[in-house]
């Protein structure tokens, strides 16, 4: 029961974040039954089906990432003080965070499944004819058990992922300080009284000096060279698979695979690359004598280069690949028809609320490094122009390398 209350008693910010992990869970849910339509539809062509199943894989993938985005940032089920005793520990908070994962994708599921048979007229008795009727299969019958297996797919993954994302570390061994828990811990020495009194410009100054002696944020991110590896190989695959059939490969099982695999390796190889893109952006912030502005804002970005710069990169990829495949087809929704706004609108929603969130688990990570800066003297308006000179610097390195990203990959078919 009390486990209960830590999830309702959430605030409006949470409930709004589940909210949005329920309606990307239907989205991403009809269009799981949408390629069981178009299947049944269509028994004489089972590549085209296949296809479509697999291109189901890409907004699977971004709803789950933007459920655990959201259980991290989840006050309500994060280790505090005194719920020890009351049952509920680490392992018990993670399971609760599961739970409420899997209810909100659920949620979603169940509302796909009544969309879906509303349309078909199974609810109604006026199923819609048109496009529609490709991938609604109406008049046939709707295999249940294979409706609730593809509608159970995305529940058990979200709240999979949730669980070991959040799994209780090993108590014996020793957790390396994170850049935060140093910062705080110089910022309160700093903060310290001293046996003279100091005088007021000395305390006025005294967050500039902790800026300049604090350790520096954690070393680069692992797996940059592993990231262009894999994004320089996912544009071959596309060149290779746009030059094979250039304008229909989507609609076509062997190159439309090859094309969403060369996508999928260019996103892993941007997701890889991006936080030591992010930590990079860092270091050049604080590069030729910077002052406390640059030097905290650089410091800032290389301690959350993981954090920010992995859905940075998801946002570069989807991004580049839309900007891609408007370049590269005239028509649009070559690939699912009427579905592919429903696949666009989950895939960039989901990623841009991904962004947010992780933009959301930052501050509330450097919180006590914030208040201590506060404390020490340090003006509000330094922290907002920290702030908007780190967002400066991201945007004037991703957009230019997702614009880039966008024309490598649609220049064969160009040609």
């Amino acid at each position: 029961m009390l486990a209960l209350r830590l999830t309702r008693a959430a605030r409006p910010a949470v409930q709004l974040r589940r909210l949005l992990v329920a309606a990307a869970s239907a989205g991403t849910g009809f269009l799981l039954l949408g390629s069981l339509g178009y299947a049944l539809n269509h028994p004489q062509t089972p590549g085209a089906a296949a296809l479509r199943l697999a291109w189901c894989v890409v907004p699977l993938a971004a709803t789950v990432y933007l459920a655990l985005a959201v259980a991290r940032t989840d006050p309500g089920t994060r280790p505090r003080p005194g719920l020890s005793a009351v049952g509920l520990g680490p392992g018990r908070l993670m399971a609760v965070s599961a739970l409420t994962t899997l209810l909100a994708c659920l949620l979603g599921s169940l509302v796909a499944l009544a969309v879906f048979l509303h349309l078909r007229g199974d609810l109604t008795g006026l199923p819609i004819d048109g496009k529609g009727a490709q991938f609604l299969a109406a008049g046939r019958h709707l295999p249940v058990p294979a409706a609730l297996t593809l509608l159970a797919l995305l529940p058990l993954a979200a709240s999979g992922a949730v669980a070991l994302s959040l799994r209780p570390r090993d108590p014996r061994r020793p957790a390396a300080k994170g850049t935060g828990a140093r910062w705080y811990a110089v910022l309160h020495k700093a903060e310290a009284p001293a046996e003279a009194p100091a005088a007021a410009e000395e305390e006025q100054a005294g967050w500039s000096d902790v800026l300049t002696v604090a350790p520096p944020p954690r070393e680069a991110p692992a797996g940059f060279p592993w990231g262009v590896a894999a994004l320089a190989a996912g544009l071959a695959v596309q060149a290779y698979a746009n030059r094979a059939a250039p304008g229909s490969v989507l609609a076509l099982p062997v190159e439309g695979s090859a094309v969403l695999g060369g996508w999928l390796l260019t996103a892993l190889g941007l997701v890889l690359a991006a936080p030591g893109l992010t930590y990079l952006c860092g270091k050049v912030l604080q590069s030729a004598q910077p002052g406390a502005l640059r030097l905290l804002a650089g410091r800032v970005l290389m301690s959350e280069a993981t954090r920010i710069g992995r859905p940075l990169g998801v946002v570069c990829a989807v991004t580049s690949a839309a900007l891609a495949t408007t370049a590269m087809y005239d028509q649009p929704a070559a690939a699912f028809g009427p579905l592919s706004t429903v696949a666009t609108l989950v895939v960039g929603g989901c990623t841009l609320a991904t962004l947010l969130t992780a933009a959301v688990e930052a501050r509330q990570s450097r919180a006590d490094t914030t208040s201590a800066l506060l404390r020490l003297g340090a003006p509000a308006t330094m922290l907002r122009a920290s702030a908007a000179l780190r967002a400066g610097a991201l945007i004037a390195l991703f957009v230019p390398l997702t614009l880039l990203i966008a024309y490598l990959s649609a220049l064969p078919p160009t040609n």
